[in-house]
This record gives C-alpha cells, sequence and structure tokens, in this order.
C-alpha cells in the first residue's frame, strides 16, 4: 500500500457477512450485535484463510444490545428478534438481517430540506439498502480496538467508512436523490458537505485507533449508475476530503466501488486515494487488470479484481489457482499489488476455493 516493493504479494479478500456466518457457525444475532464476538470470527477466518490483512467493516456495537429484545423466535428462516420498541428483524444463517422497523422511516422531501439538520456525528452505517447499523457513540471503535489489540502486531487491519453519496441516497431514496443532482444540484451539494464532515471525523476516529489503512466504501459511484460528470461534480470532491484527511495522517486510504469502473479510474485516483479496491472483471464489471495496470498502477495499488461468482464461488481449485496465477503476472510486477476478489466472497464460497489464494500467493507471488 505504500507504493513499495514487498516480499511478495499480499493476499486479504473481503468476507460477506453470510460466508462468516456459514464458516464460523456463530449465531448470527450475535455476531451482527457483539462486537466481541465480531471480533471473534474475524479474527479465526483470517487465519482460516492465512490472509495479511482484516477488514472491519461494522464497529459502533453497542454492549446493551441484548437488554433490548423482547423475545427471539427461531425459525426456517433464521433467528427473528422482536425488540421491546416493536422493531423486528431476521437473522438469516448466511446473509445479511432483513430489519423491519414498528414505524417506517419517512423519506424527506429533497426540495425544501435543510442539510443542517442532518447530525454532525455520524451515527449510523448504511450496509444496504433498507439496512443501517447504528454506532453507539460511547462504543465507536470498540470491535478495532480488539482486533488491533490481537493481530495489529502481525497483521494489517482496515478500518471502513462509506461515501457521502452513499448517505445522500440512503436519506432520500434512489429515485429523488438522482434526480436532484439534476434538479437541485445546489442543495444536494449542501447535504454531501454535511455528510462529507461527520465522515472525515469518522475516518480520522479509526486512525487514532490505530488502524493500518482505511476504506471508503461507494458502491453507487460506478458507471452503472452516474457517468464520469456526475462522478466528478457529485462524488469526487467529497471522497477526496476523506481521503486527504486520512492520508495527511501517515494511513493509507483505498476506494472501493463495485461494477463498470473502466471509465473513472483515473479520476478515482485523482482524487487521492493510495489504491482502489474491486476492479471487478468482466461479466461482472468492464476492468482488465493489466489494463488498469499499465493506466494507474504507477500511483495507486490495486486490491483486487478475481471474480468471486464465476471463478471462487463456481469454479474448482484448479480454475481459482490458475486465475490467482494470471491475476499475479498482471499485477505483481513492481509492487502495488494485493491479491484478492473485486468484491466481497459470496456466501456459499467454497472454503478450499480461497484457501488456495495464499498458496499460489506463496508460490507464484515472491519478488
Amino acid at each position: 500500500m505504500g507504493a513499495g516493493v514487498p516480499d511478495r504479494v499480499p493476499v486479504m479478500c473481503q468476507l460477506s457477512i453470510g460466508h462468516m456466518l456459514l464458516q464460523t457457525g456463530l449465531s448470527a444475532t450475535a455476531f451482527w450485535n457483539s462486537a466481541g464476538i465480531f471480533a471473534e470470527g474475524l479474527l479465526n477466518l483470517r487465519k482460516s484463510y492465512s490472509f495479511d490483512g482484516i477488514l472491519v467493516s461494522l464497529h459502533g456495537h453497542s454492549p446493551d444490545w441484548e437488554k433490548r429484545i423482547a423475545r427471539v423466535d427461531k425459525e426456517v428462516d433464521g433467528e427473528v428478534v422482536h425488540w421491546k420498541n416493536g422493531d423486528k428483524t431476521v437473522f438469516p444463517p448466511d446473509d445479511l438481517p432483513l430489519h423491519f422497523p414498528a414505524v417506517e422511516r419517512a423519506v424527506p422531501s429533497l426540495s425544501d430540506f435543510d442539510p443542517r439538520s442532518i447530525p454532525e456525528e455520524v451515527d449510523f452505517i448504511p450496509v444496504s439498502q433498507g439496512l443501517d447499523f447504528s454506532i453507539d457513540p460511547e462504543h465507536c471503535f470498540d470491535s478495532i480496538d480488539l482486533i488491533v489489540a490481537r493481530a495489529g502486531a502481525e497483521h494489517s487491519v482496515h478500518g471502513e467508512v462509506t461515501s457521502p453519496f452513499d448517505y445522500y441516497l440512503r436519506h432520500f431514496g434512489h429515485t429523488q436523490a438522482l434526480i436532484g443532482l439534476v434538479e437541485g444540484p445546489g442543495l444536494a451539494k449542501e447535504v454531501l458537505e454535511r455528510y462529507t464532515e461527520g465522515i472525515v471525523r469518522l475516518a480520522c476516529g479509526l486512525v487514532a485507533h490505530r488502524v493500518d489503512a482505511v476504506k471508503v466504501s461507494s458502491p453507487f459511484a460506478g458507471s452503472g449508475f452516474i457517468s464520469p460528470q456526475f462522478y466528478r461534480e457529485f462524488v469526487m470532491p467529497y471522497e477526496s476530503r476523506i481521503a486527504g484527511a486520512v492520508r495527511g495522517l501517515g494511513i493509507p486510504a483505498y476506494i472501493h466501488t463495485c461494477g463498470a469502473i473502466d471509465d473513472r479510474l483515473e479520476m478515482m485516483v485523482g482524487a487521492g486515494f493510495s489504491g482502489i479496491e474491486c476492479l471487478d472483471p468482466p461479466p461482472l464489471g468492464n476492468v482488465e487488470l493489466a489494463d488498469a495496470k499499465r493506466r494507474v498502477g504507477s500511483r495507486a495499488f490495486i486490491k483486487g479484481n478475481i471474480d468471486p461468482v464465476h471463478v471462487l464461488l463456481g469454479g474448482t481449485v484448479e480454475r481459482v489457482r490458475l486465475d490467482a496465477k494470471l491475476r499475479l503476472e498482471a499485477g505483481k510486477p513492481g509492487g502495488g499489488y494485493i491479491l484478492s476478489t473485486a468484491c466481497s466472497i459470496a456466501p456459499r464460497t467454497p472454503r478450499e476455493n480461497i484457501q488456495v489464494l495464499a498458496e499460489v500467493a506463496d508460490e507464484s507471488g515472491t519478488y
């Protein structure tokens, strides 16, 4: 990540919640809500796959979460938690939770919205559409601290924040938010600015708790959602401030954008990021690793490009081995490459298909 040449190419993949649950056998409810159990699962899987780093995607678990439960039902689809406030959450054994609030959140109108009404401190993580993870302000970095204490001396520990653009989409709903970029760009930028201020503080908090890198998750900034022009106007300036704040503290910041990003690789690096993650290959995206390495590899590290669906989930061990060797041939020269899946490892990916990645790095990734 520091643009040097290591002893060998590192290996580190992002794991889906479903995969972690299936491989650890932990209670889905406890894994999602308990900082200690979440940290234990991440540490065990890093060891199982011989990864060189750990991504801590959730932080801010409340230690009092069990006190908020009214009852738990065991059903075919998983654990169903009924909360005292009337909400219900289904925790499947192989996927993200499904949350059903007692009262649906009212989506505000963008046209007369006051950006100052957004809290100064970011108090949730927009994990997926309709699924937020609340951040307990008194225990904001507990999971980070647990993992740094256990693994930080030997392995790279990465924290994660989410792009202001994601918060903007979540706040107003995708349709209204995207129309707002055209009809009310000034107000959209005020909202993005307000969220950026809080996210910068959160990212700097991760650095203060001794992470080795900060990932900025920006899944909706690919060409399937917005044009290069809109990327330059509504994404790049705000993510650039996060990258600059993190790098100003001496820590690499890298950007994670899914799907087709071939038309904006240079802009992503130009935003000030130390590295780029995903680089989904066809058919999931449109990035060829050798081309990306040629275009931006001298300015930023590259993490990813193994197809997590057709190769890692659906392929044999030998197919994964061959594909990993091809990625190393393209990404390894000159350093600055981390062998990884393009995006998250799918829930039911065979364990042996993941374990072979470290073997290939040991065999063919040395310098």
